[in-house]
């Protein structure tokens, strides 16, 4: 353990909002953590600091969208649609004057 010469400071900055899970916008502290800061000692108190720290960067991050994969169904062709013509390889194509009938 480590001797606290300093009392750990609150980490208001004085925007005190809380968002829909409870949380301050400024602090990134909870209600329990708000109204309870000072009955904490110091060790509890640099905790409350980091897992702020851990919900500010958290929350600052860009969101990372996962994109679904699309499987494409074999379909039958409709009728209604034009049909598409088949590509054809012709680098394999034979030359058949050489052949003798």
């Amino acid at each position: 353990m480590q001797l606290e010469f300093f009392e750990v400071p609150s980490p208001c900055i004085g925007i005190c909002q809380s968002d829909d899970k409870g949380q301050c916008s400024g602090c990134f502290r909870t209600r329990d953590e708000r109204l309870n800061w000072l009955s904490f000692d110091a060790n509890e108190r640099q905790k409350v600091i980091k897992r702020c720290q851990q919900r500010k960067k958290r929350k600052t991050q860009p969101v990372k969208i996962k994109v679904a994969e699309v499987i494409v169904e074999n379909k039958q062709a409709s009728l209604l649609e034009p049909q598409k013509k088949p590509l054809v390889d012709n680098s394999n194509d034979f030359d058949f004057d050489d052949f003798e009938l």
